[in-house]
């Protein structure tokens, strides 16, 4: 079994039921148990078009045996089942599921980087980090620092997904 984390994010529809949603998903996913989920988090949108609404995001950490390409599989398959659509390239989702660690693995491919490659420029995926990983030892990812600016964008909701 392998440690891995997921960051979710919504900014379509049900945002809090959709990250619900994902987490139970993921959790019945074959050999794949949900250990640990974030708090939800209220971000703006970031490389979106002009006037997509807010983001709920969080990030789970999962105990699986899938390998990583099966493990993002799965996550396409919960974020079509959630009714996620691909209109162009940073689209508002109604739920996006982001492999952003896998523990024992580092791959460039075109279809899988893991560690996801802007993992670590984004506020919204670094603080849910810090808070599953408070001494800063992700499996294979060492978490840079939130940058000041940046963590004041990210706020915390009252949501929880389990």
């Amino acid at each position: 079994m392998a440690e891995a984390v997921i960051a979710l994010g919504s900014n379509l529809g049900d945002r809090a039921g959709n990250l619900r949603a994902a987490v139970q998903a993921l959790d019945a996913l074959p050999q794949t148990a949900v250990l640990q989920c974030s708090g939800v988090y209220e971000t703006a949108p970031v490389d979106c078009a002009p006037g997509d609404g807010d983001y709920l995001n969080a990030a789970v950490r999962l105990e699986t045996a899938m390998p990583p390409a099966l493990l993002l599989g799965a996550c396409l398959g919960i974020e079509a089942s959630q009714g996620r659509q691909r209109p162009f390239r940073n689209a508002p989702r109604t739920l996006d599921l982001d492999l952003i660690l896998y523990e024992g693995a580092a791959q460039t491919d075109p279809w899988l980087t893991v560690p996801h490659p802007r993992a670590a420029a984004r506020a919204f995926v670094l603080v849910p980090l810090w808070e599953l990983y408070p001494d800063g030892a992700a499996p294979g990812f060492p978490l840079p620092a939130v940058p000041a600016d940046a963590a004041d964008g990210v706020r915390r909701t009252d949501l929880q997904l389990r």
